[in-house]
């Protein structure tokens, strides 16, 4: 792992994440705020720190609210989606400002998502609103049907399953 992201996982307290990278919770909103989904009450806000180093992918995985994505430091970082309806998948660039790549992304709630590094690593922040919560969390690969049509549509990205 290069020197900097180790020294980042330390500093910033950082672990595992089940989609894979690292990751620590940094705000969590105490204003409470009702979807209009069949879901209980949610934060209004979290934040996150999420670090992918070389070889490490964020899985395909949905959050049933956006999710903002700001590059804070590394490479640019190959951010992936895919429409609800599993029909189109974009790849975005998540870096410092210029040409197609830019800081700040959204991935609207509920579709697919992935991300993988274009370098050592890549920190990002990522803020989900109404807040992240792990019962609103699914992986790609806990939907075999999903996974199957993704495989299917999308050779190219379906490493990241």
């Amino acid at each position: 792992m290069h020197r900097r992201a180790a020294e980042l996982l330390r500093s910033l307290r950082m672990e595992g994440h089940p989609e894979g990278g690292a990751y620590r919770e940094i705000y969590r909103s105490p204003t409470a705020v009702q979807p209009q989904d069949r879901r209980h009450g949610r934060s209004a806000l979290t934040v996150i720190y999420f670090l992918l180093a070389d070889g490490q992918q964020s899985r395909w995985h949905r959050v049933q609210s956006d999710e903002v994505w700001q590059h804070l430091e590394g490479a640019p970082l190959e951010l992936f989606r895919i429409d609800p309806a599993e029909t189109e998948c974009q790849k975005l660039l998540l870096g410092p400002l210029g040409g197609s790549v830019e800081p700040v992304r959204v991935i609207p709630a509920t579709h697919w998502q992935a991300a993988r590094t274009t370098g050592d690593y890549t920190l990002a922040a990522c803020t989900v609103g109404p807040g992240f919560d792990f019962a609103d969390f699914a992986l790609l690969a806990d939907h075999p049907r999903a996974a199957e049509d993704v495989r299917r549509r999308f050779p190219d990205v379906a490493p990241l399953i």
